[in-house]
């Protein structure tokens, strides 16, 4: 028998397989949760199908698929990013879930990358699962996809750090009121279903700031417009990328 064949060789795995293991694990979870199903899932679909095929908001010229679909995509980011993210990390924080994460061998920047590995997986799927039924209903994208690209990227990085700040500095009961109430109040008055033009002047500049508009205009200038590269709508979405991010990482509290 060879010497040592059976010592036990305690230790961390590699960087890298301990985060994409977490990464896993908390797209499994997600999936798993029936409430984030239906905030990520069923509730965009449903508004998709209901407000493409039943005429109740006036959207405009041509098909209101073609003036849906890029809002009901910012929305699936925001639902995840932001929504999901912000209820589902509160929790793991009150439980003393990221307590118990921080200690471990995977350091917290790690944690942080899996958590954000997760999200964009979970949104990879939104957006295929969206994109194939609007496709069904009858719309017609066209574009640049790499503004596409880099405006789904962004407006990822906004709302994850709002979201993480939020989680982390609120209560788990005020972040889980306060996240549902941001998502029904940037649902309406974020340009997703109801047009901007439809607000009086006034309010259409102050809503032109926020993450939500700035995406779903952004996506819809360039999906259902074919415009270029929409520079505004991605200074926009840097802007709150840059100032959530660096909140979240300066305020975030992990238990």
């Amino acid at each position: 028998m060879t010497v040592g064949t059976f010592t036990p060789r305690p230790g961390a795995a590699p960087l890298g397989r301990m985060i994409m293991a977490q990464a896993a694990l908390e797209t499994k979870m997600l999936l798993r949760n029936g409430e984030q199903l239906l905030l990520t899932v069923v509730i965009p679909t449903l508004l998709l199908v209901l407000f493409s095929t039943v005429d109740v908001v006036d959207t405009g010229a041509g098909e209101a698929v073609d003036f849906l679909a890029p809002g009901i995509l910012a929305l699936a980011v925001m639902s995840t990013a932001f929504t999901g993210q912000a209820i589902a990390t509160g929790f793991e924080r009150r439980y003393g879930v990221l307590k118990r994460l921080a200690s471990s061998p995977l350091p917290r920047w790690g944690l942080m990358t899996a958590k954000t590995i997760s999200v964009l997986a979970t949104e990879i799927l939104q957006i295929i699962l969206l994109t194939v039924i609007a496709l069904t209903l009858g719309w017609s994208p066209h574009g640049n996809p790499f503004a596409v690209l880099l405006l789904l990227v962004l407006g990822t990085a906004a709302f994850s750090g709002l979201g993480l700040l939020m989680a982390g500095t609120l209560k788990a009961e005020a972040t889980l009121g306060a996240a549902n109430l941001v998502f029904i109040l940037l649902l309406v008055g974020g340009g997703v279903i109801v047009p901007l033009d439809k607000f009086p002047p006034g309010a259409q500049d102050v809503l032109g700031l926020l993450p939500i508009t700035a995406l779903s205009e952004g996506l819809r200038d360039v999906l259902q417009h074919g415009a270029g590269v929409p520079w505004g709508d991605l200074g926009i979405l840097s802007v709150w990328a840059v100032l959530g991010l660096a909140a979240a990482g300066r305020f975030f509290r992990w238990e």
